[in-house]
């Protein structure tokens, strides 16, 4: 199994550590089969991982039909997903299951990473 290091704006991140946002929407999807867990870094001002969660499906689709599909917990409203997927074809939804949110959050470096990524990374 395979965990990826994910950067997600503060403001979504107290979305998921909530409950109410139980999707992580991207534009593109890891190529590797196996990733089953997403480690969270909390971007600016936070600059820290905060957060592992269980990825328990992902979703590739029409933007419209991943909407329909993940909507209720989607964490962000309509508009914020329809300018996000504007001009795309494909919408990625990871939906997200159990959440370990850690007592002390750590610095990147502590996972061997040396910078914040635009999307993901792995961490194997």
């Amino acid at each position: 199994m395979c965990k990826i290091l994910i950067s997600i704006k503060p403001q979504y991140v107290n979305e998921i550590l909530s409950g109410r946002k139980k999707y992580e929407y991207r534009k593109v999807k890891a190529k590797k089969d196996n990733v089953d867990k997403m480690i969270v870094y909390a971007t600016a001002p936070i600059m820290k991982v905060v957060a592992e969660i269980e990825i328990l499906n992902i979703l590739e689709d029409a933007p419209n039909l991943v909407w329909e599909h993940t909507k209720k917990y989607s964490g962000i409203s309509k508009s914020f997903y329809d300018k996000y997927y504007e001009n795309r074809d494909i919408a990625i939804a990871y939906q997200l299951g159990k959440i370990k949110k850690y007592d002390e959050p750590k610095e990147l470096s502590e996972l061997g990473i040396l910078y914040s990524p635009q999307s993901f990374v792995y961490i194997d």
